[in-house]
């Protein structure tokens, strides 16, 4: 998978799972859903990207096809 792929699918695991967490925990879990979106929001804009750069670093788009 390419690091763009693995970067939607970790930014929708963090979305889903902390509002699930909002809905039966904490509604505070909204305040990491919001991060999610800010730093989404300001990647599109910025081209940079923390997880991106995380990813690239443990090589997860070596395989990319």
């Amino acid at each position: 998978m390419s690091v763009e792929r693995w970067l939607r699918l970790i930014a929708g695991v963090f979305v889903v799972g902390t509002v699930a967490l909002a809905a039966l925990v904490d509604l505070r879990w909204l305040y990491f859903t919001a991060f999610v979106g800010l730093n989404l929001l300001q990647s599109a804009f910025t081209d940079w990207c923390p997880m991106k750069t995380l990813l690239e670093r443990l090589h997860a788009g070596d395989h990319a096809s």
